[in-house]
């Protein structure tokens, strides 16, 4: 926004304001300013972004200063808010018992552009995004950028589901900082989880922009709109991913948690409590990006992946980005090659070199993970449903850990799956496919067995592929024994000894304990060699 501009809406926030306010405030020390607060029998107080407070004069606002401003503006909505048309200022008021105001906050709003810059590639991929942060930070200004650049520049039909007018402005006109975006403006809070549904019934958009998603109900609509295959942009209650996950109003958002009571063996495999949380579903966002700061986000590219790594205790770190800085939409990406079991340990040592090991001794946490092998060497086969339950073939794909994903986009799919019964219906879907030169596979029924037939056979999973996830299998235990035997060590235990691993799963043991600055060496002859582990570092090799 240019200075002019901000003048400009700023004089019709300062025309509803009495004199004895108006005269103190001086546009020069408006730039950062974020609300003008009027309480009856306090001084009027301006509060800039960085915490200090500036007191206009020394004289009580009173009841007729607050009449004065009501007076000039909209009434006030159900949620004590009102604006003035035209601008994105923002006032909500505080009543009394009696419900008479007696106090008001004007919110400063404006246009700040370049808040997205860092993120535009992200913003670019056709994936719905949720913001998380404190309030202040920035989200609905990103939205309001966001809603303009998916209008403007990539030419789609977006629509904001505006509540309270906080987006767009108050006035039938919205504001041009939103750009051809079109704006629905919910009466009253409660609504706005019908009005989501209201925007994809009946005007056909490919991106909603949603502030604010604070409601079980709210949440619920989001996973609607996402499974109709529509971009889905919004901001939610709070600071971060971990918050979200244990908030069990919106911990649907990323997928939801489920309490899993484990086996004895496969407690002991992961050296676990035999109850532990685990992702329920499907996350309805695929990037979460937290705002950490006005200048630096925090990207989780995968959703999934990042609550599974939280609910595990691994270690996961999100990409820090910089407002003031630009990131390539397209990054190059090193040629790869599906690997023959005599690849793995070359794959896996360049793995490990690009994940910096956890030094954290008091929570025993490591770097090897075999999704994100799998998604470093081989790429995921991305599957588009017709008619098919995604439930089923979403618990097929954790449960055989197959290198695959759902796609809600046609045109990303590798292959399609869709059921015998509804091929007449779905003509024009399975049509597009052909054009599109996409595999079609097909279910007779939704049963998980028939599922996970024709998902093996869509992937292509042989006998070699099995022996290569067999491998990671082993590995994956035996690091999960090596983890436990570190802690026996850190707890007190002078050495513990492991099971018998071939030559390339102890390398990854004896890395493993390296990291926490314990030492191991391999003793034992021929298929006997195991590891033996003891504290310190002056441990003879």
């Amino acid at each position: 926004m240019t200075s002019l501009q901000f003048q400009n809406d700023l004089d019709r926030l300062t025309e509803v304001l009495p004199d004895k306010v108006r005269k103190h405030i001086s546009y020069d020390k408006m730039e950062d300013v974020i609300e003008i607060v009027l309480d009856i029998g306090r001084t009027p107080e301006i509060r800039h972004a960085g915490g200090k407070i500036e007191y206009l004069g020394d004289e009580f606002v009173t009841e007729d200063d607050i009449n004065y401003i009501t007076s000039r503006i909209q009434e006030f909505t159900s949620d004590n808010r009102s604006g003035i048309p035209g601008t994105l200022h923002r006032i909500s008021a505080i009543r009394n018992r009696q419900g008479k105001i007696i106090g008001l906050t004007c919110r400063i709003g404006r246009v700040v552009t370049g808040t997205i810059a860092c993120i535009k590639d992200i913003c670019m991929m056709n994936k719905s995004i949720l913001f998380l942060g404190r309030p202040g930070v920035g989200k609905t200004t990103k939205l309001r950028e966001i809603s303009r650049l998916v209008a403007d520049e990539l030419g789609k039909r977006v629509v904001i589901v505006d509540t309270s007018n906080e987006i767009a402005g108050d006035g039938d006109t919205p504001h041009p900082a939103i750009g051809h975006a079109r704006r629905m403006q919910v009466t009253q809070p409660e609504f706005q989880k019908d009005i989501m549904i209201e925007a994809v019934e009946n005007h056909t958009p490919e991106v909603i922009v949603v502030d604010e998603i604070g409601t079980e109900e709210e949440a619920q609509a989001a996973r609607t709109i996402a499974e109709r295959g529509v971009m889905l942009i919004a901001t939610a209650h709070g600071n971060s991913l971990e918050n979200l996950i244990k908030n069990p109003t919106l911990s649907d958002l990323v997928g939801g948690i489920q309490s899993v009571t484990l086996g004895d063996d496969e407690a002991k495999r992961r050296a676990s409590q035999k109850t532990v949380l685990e992702r329920e579903k499907q996350p309805t966002f695929d990037v979460v990006i937290e705002i950490l700061d006005r200048n630096t986000l925090a990207v989780y590219k995968n959703t999934a992946e990042a609550v599974d790594y939280i609910l595990r205790g691994w270690p996961i770190r999100p990409e820090i980005r910089k407002v003031d800085k630009t990131y390539d939409a397209q990054p190059q990406v090193e040629e790869k090659h599906d690997p023959g079991i005599s690849d793995i340990p070359k794959e896996i040592d360049k793995l490990e070199q690009k994940i910096q090991p956890e030094h954290n001794t008091d929570s025993l946490k490591f770097s090897f993970s075999r999704q994100k092998y799998v998604e470093e060497v081989k790429g995921i086969k991305k599957i588009y449903l017709y008619a098919v339950s995604r439930t089923i073939v979403e618990k097929v794909i954790e449960r055989l850990d197959l290198n695959a994903e759902i796609t809600r986009n046609l045109e990303d799919a590798d292959i399609v799956i869709a059921h015998k019964n509804f091929i007449k219906g779905g003509a024009k879907v399975l049509s597009t496919a052909n054009d599109y030169r996409l595999q079609i596979f097909y279910v007779k029924t939704n049963s998980m067995a028939q599922i996970q037939k024709v998902l093996k056979e869509a992937l292509q999973i042989t006998e070699a592929s099995e022996t290569l996830c067999g491998y990671y299998d082993d590995a994956e235990r035996a690091l999960d024994e090596a983890k436990a035997a570190i802690n026996k060590i850190l707890a007190g235990a002078e050495l513990v000894e492991l099971t018998p691993q071939n030559q390339h799963i102890r390398k990854l043991q004896h890395e493993l304990v390296e990291q926490h600055n314990l030492s191991s060496k391999s003793v034992g002859e021929g298929s006997n060699r195991h590891l033996r582990i003891v504290g310190g570092k002056d441990f003879n090799n």
